[in-house]
């Protein structure tokens, strides 16, 4: 069971984490990948089914922003003490772990959500393996930041491993 300090640790550990990686995202155009606007992708998605605009780009931000502690708060509840290895080597697994799921489930559904649809690992985007490869920047980015924020935080996730 969580107790209320290592829950409220947790939390702000995922909004660092959640922030880094939205820099992360931002600042890759520097390098040539995709950026990629999560709050702007969501807000998309929750307009499609509505007549008008009611959401605002403030709600897609708050939903990626929640959605990044909620990852926080799944990765200690449940994998952090599972996962073998340093704060580094686990962070970077988790980054991948995000992204293959990203890639896989959740960006087909809420890009099909939106009216639109980016395929399975973005295979019906005009680039798929850029979008790939700046997804999984960005999901390392939050894994690695994530792992070292809980590590100075002193979070160790629950269970035994």
């Amino acid at each position: 069971m969580m107790n209320a300090s290592t829950f409220w640790r947790t939390v702000i550990c995922g909004i660092i984490a959640t922030f880094v990686m939205t820099m992360v995202s931002f600042i890759q155009a520097g390098v040539g990948l995709p950026a990629i606007d999560l709050g702007h992708i969501l807000k998309a998605s929750f307009n499609h089914v509505h007549t008008g605009e009611p959401y605002t780009l403030i709600w897609g931000n708050a939903a990626f922003n929640v959605g990044g502690v909620l990852m926080a708060l799944i990765w200690v509840s449940f994998l952090q003490n599972r996962i073998p290895g340093n704060w580094i080597i686990q962070g970077a697994i988790y980054g991948v772990i995000i992204s293959v799921v990203v890639g896989l489930i959740v960006a087909p559904v809420v890009s099909l959500a939106a009216g639109d649809s980016f395929g399975i690992f973005y295979l019906d985007t005009w680039a798929p393996g850029l979008i790939l490869l700046s997804g999984l920047v960005m999901h390392i980015s939050y894994g690695l930041t994530l792992s070292l924020s809980l590590k100075v935080a002193g979070v160790d996730g629950l269970g035994s491993r």
